[in-house]
């Protein structure tokens, strides 16, 4: 019961903050959707890298790292690193000026703007809520999968869980989802986004710092850093992939197995492995995975590709310019203060990614030693699992979980937020006299439409792909197909309204075809290994750049106030 109830205190904890935060909330629509412009360096720091580090970041991390092993980290936090900086700079700051000279609260308000044309925000807004609510689902499928093994044995005559009978008493991802959603809609809503700014400064302290906790606990529970790589799975000379420690379902405790206990098999020539750690590979490896379903005994038989294609390796590159048209982000960009308040986020940005995926994805390559072969719809679980079962004190249990919810809810508000502040301004109050609504009824409105987006995203989250971190990067694949537009509309006079319908429609064919051929929501690669985004950003851009030279250029009056001389 105890990682249970700090648990609920810490959700109590943030109520509390959002009490506090309503007492500065000046109830005005401006404030509550960009706090009137007054968040300062500190703040903006972190409630922008809050909001794009999600469930993906640490949950989904820990978990692709189990499936594919160390190069997980190169394929996103080294890479995200660098180019959000680039967005940010090139991107968020050009956003931000307009955006403050121009009275702009939202992304469509802009484009609305820039291309002359309200139709164009009409297309937009549903595209992108639609694609928002996968991102809102692996916040709270995440924060589901997490509790859910850290609270086992908690309350067994309330949640038996017979599908998972190692959890059983542990509390259910639905129950969860439902609770989360709750605690931070209450908190945005009482205080708009300063109050979102305030809880993700406090979230993000409580995750990095609880990250790197988790980090060292579990590594001191496996022997140190050297001896937890150690014990990751290795192959032995026949090709047989063994384990020296293994993960005991039914006590949840960690064993000893004398001797190894086979997991799987190579596919190929077991020469070429002999002794190698999967989680280090280089190249793609193929393994043969045996185990076991807890609740009925029967033996499951899979294939899994340890290491990174090269091509996937640099296709991923594509991924991390979706933070360029994320919703939430853009009107994060709107509260600061001033140009200048960029000048830490900049700075500081890539170094907060490392504090917090190096500990994750090392947790989920020492995983491989430790736990049972799970597959992709339970990979999700594994930094939960980890803790659960490696974190002795069941205070300190207590406490990295909340910190991994800290990481999931610091992403939903901004979330929830940015849908509620889009439907209000670009579709209620679109073409319709200013005075006709008070700020009170147009905060209403808001809120009454994130009511209503969060209840569907929490029912799908129920029938959803739960594979955070492919969920995920399909979300980003649709964020990143619509980025070209948003650079053009900021540095390319020539960019027309008729390119940006074509780009708009490529971007949606293009991600639509892939997502259905990945089983909509499952990995997926190109040929030698491309990611989908890789094609979706290079077809929307030729299609953006192919119409807007057959079309007639805006006019002087609009570029005018985009290209001042």
């Amino acid at each position: 019961m105890t990682p249970l109830l700090i648990v609920i205190l810490y959700l109590g904890l943030l109520l509390g903050l959002g009490v506090w935060s309503s007492r500065w909330f000046r109830g005005t629509s401006r404030d509550f959707f960009v706090a009137s412009h007054s968040i300062g360096p500190f703040l903006l720091l972190m409630s922008v890298f809050g909001t794009t580090m999600t469930a993906f970041a640490l949950v989904g991390s820990t978990g692709k790292a189990f499936e594919r092993g160390i190069g997980v980290y190169g394929l996103m936090a080294s890479m995200s690193g660098l180019i959000h900086v680039a967005v940010f700079f090139f991107v968020g700051l050009r956003l931000w000026a307009i955006g403050k000279k121009n009275g702009f609260v939202t992304q469509v308000q802009f484009f609305r703007a820039r291309f002359d044309s309200v139709a164009i925000g009409y297309v937009m807004f549903p595209l992108l809520v639609l694609l928002v609510i996968p991102y809102l689902l692996i916040g709270i499928i995440g924060a589901g999968k997490t509790l859910l093994p850290v609270t086992s044995g908690a309350l067994p005559n309330l949640f038996p869980n017979p599908e998972t009978p190692q959890w059983a008493g542990g509390i259910p991802v639905w129950l969860t989802g439902l609770v989360v959603c709750g605690v931070v809609l209450t908190y945005v809503f009482m205080g708009g986004s300063r109050g979102a700014a305030w809880a993700n400064t406090f979230q993000t302290l409580v995750f990095m710092a609880m990250g790197v906790l988790a980090f060292f606990f579990i590594a001191r529970s496996l022997g140190g850093f050297q001896q937890a790589t150690a014990l990751s799975a290795k192959f032995d000379n026949q090709g047989f992939l063994v384990q020296s420690h293994r993960y005991n379902p039914e006590t949840g405790i960690l064993l000893e197995n004398n001797p190894p206990k086979v997991i799987g098999k190579y596919v190929g020539e077991p020469k070429a492995v002999a002794g190698k750690q999967p989680l280090l590979a280089r190249t793609p490896t193929r393994v043969e995975l045996y185990t076991k379903n807890v609740a009925t005994g029967e033996e499951i038989t899979f294939s899994r590709q340890y290491g990174i294609e090269t091509w996937m390796f640099f296709s991923y590159l594509f991924i991390p310019f979706s933070t360029g048209m994320f919703p939430h982000l853009f009107q994060h960009w709107l509260t600061a203060r001033s140009a200048k308040a960029f000048r830490l986020t900049l700075v500081a940005h890539p170094l907060c990614i490392l504090v917090v995926w190096v500990p994750c994805v090392l947790i989920g390559t020492w995983a491989t030693g430790v736990l049972p072969p799970l597959e992709s719809s339970q990979v999700s679980a594994v930094l939960g699992m980890m803790v659960r079962m490696l974190v002795e004190s069941p205070i300190f249990s207590g406490l990295l979980t909340a910190g991994v919810l800290a990481a999931i809810m610091s992403s939903l508000d901004s979330q929830f937020l940015s849908l509620g502040t889009m439907f209000t301004n670009d579709i209620v109050l679109q073409g319709v006299d200013s005075k006709r609504f008070s700020d009170r009824q147009i905060i209403m409105i808001a809120r009454g439409f994130v009511i209503g987006t969060v209840a569907v995203a929490y029912l799908l989250s129920l029938v959803a792909p739960q594979n955070v971190f492919n969920l995920a990067v399909w979300c980003f694949t649709g964020f990143s197909a619509l980025a070209p537009l948003v650079v053009a509309s900021i540095y390319w006079r020539r960019t027309t309204l008729a390119g940006a319908y074509a780009s708009i429609a490529v971007a949606a064919l293009a991600w639509f075809y892939y997502f259905r051929a990945s089983g909509y929501g499952g990995e997926y690669a190109i040929g030698p290994g491309i990611v989908p985004a890789a094609v979706c950003v290079l077809a929307s851009t030729v299609a953006l750049v192919t119409v807007s030279l057959m079309t007639h250029p805006p006019g002087d009056k609009t570029l005018a106030k985009f290209f001042p001389q």
